[in-house]
């Protein structure tokens, strides 16, 4: 087995995190509770996690100082200092809009998330170190303490690559669903109940069906964030544009009509269906 996949997997393991875990992500839920911005943190408004975007403005400083260290010589120091200072400073929000994605998570996610935090911290201050080490004219000195944090923040990155591409940590949990593209019956019209969600399966797709007066709406039932049911979410017909449902797991909104996202952690709009009603049949299809 590939040893860094090994590690990880040993770290999803160690159940001492949870301690840490769980006081720091109750520490991040009170400092960012639901509300404008954990929508900002989330991506909400992007339609994309914003972490994994804010990452390539530190990655990318980090490398450009330890690449004009190595091989940049003296004049190259001030450059270097520079964008090495850069990379300190963006890794705040960064680490803002990843926390915030990480307190959303538990178990094995959880405890990977704190290792990762750890590393990429140690990484940062490795190169808070060298911004010292160059202000003072030691080059030598800088160039280590860079190699030491981007050595630290290289297994950091690994481990985040793990919480995603592994554990599905802010990926579309829609995104496999692939419900044929023609209209198919979902439910007699007289089995719909005002008000009341039911549950269907369309291509072995969970599909949600909820009758608001005269309109039906139809949406994917696995949320976007997370995979929640979202049937067995909360629903208000009179949100926001129209009847919106919470989900019962992290709290997103999502409009029925549409599938936008009008609060987070949720970032991608949940895949809706057209509906129509044919011999007393509501028949729906991929929007």
């Amino acid at each position: 087995m590939n040893i860094m996949h090994d590690a990880a997997m040993r770290i999803e393991k160690i159940e001492g995190l949870d301690a840490i875990g769980d006081s720091l992500g109750n520490a991040v839920k009170k400092v960012v509770p639901a509300g404008p911005l954990k929508d900002l943190l989330s991506g909400t408004w992007l339609g994309h996690q914003l972490h994994p975007l804010l990452t390539d403005i530190p990655i990318g400083s980090f490398t450009g100082a330890t690449l004009l260290d190595l091989v940049g010589g003296r004049r190259a120091q001030h450059a270097a200092n520079l964008l090495a200072t850069v990379g300190v400073l963006s890794a705040v929000p960064t680490a803002a809009a990843g926390l915030a994605d990480w307190s959303d998570t538990y178990g094995p996610p959880r405890r990977i998330g704190v290792v990762h935090a750890a590393a990429n911290l140690v990484g940062i201050g490795f190169y808070a170190a060298s911004i010292g080490a160059r202000r003072r004219g030691s080059r030598f000195s800088a160039t280590a303490l860079g190699l030491m944090g981007m050595g630290t923040m290289t297994v950091g990155g690994y481990l985040g690559g793990h919480l995603t591409f592994v554990r599905g940590v802010g990926v579309n949990h829609t995104f496999m669903e692939d419900p044929s593209p023609e209209w198919k019956t979902a439910i007699s019209e007289d089995e719909l109940e005002d008000g009341k969600p039911s549950l269907v399966d369309l291509d072995d797709v969970p599909t949600l069906l909820y009758r608001s007066g005269p309109t039906t709406y139809a949406l994917r039932n696995r949320c976007t964030h997370a995979g929640g049911p979202l049937n067995e979410g909360e629903f208000d017909a009179a949100g926001r544009g129209g009847p919106c449902v919470t989900c019962p797991w992290h709290q997103s909104v999502f409009r029925l009509k549409d599938g936008a996202v009008l609060h987070g952690p949720a970032a991608v709009p949940q895949p809706t269906f057209d509906v129509r009603v044919t011999d007393d049949k509501v028949e729906v299809r991929p929007r």
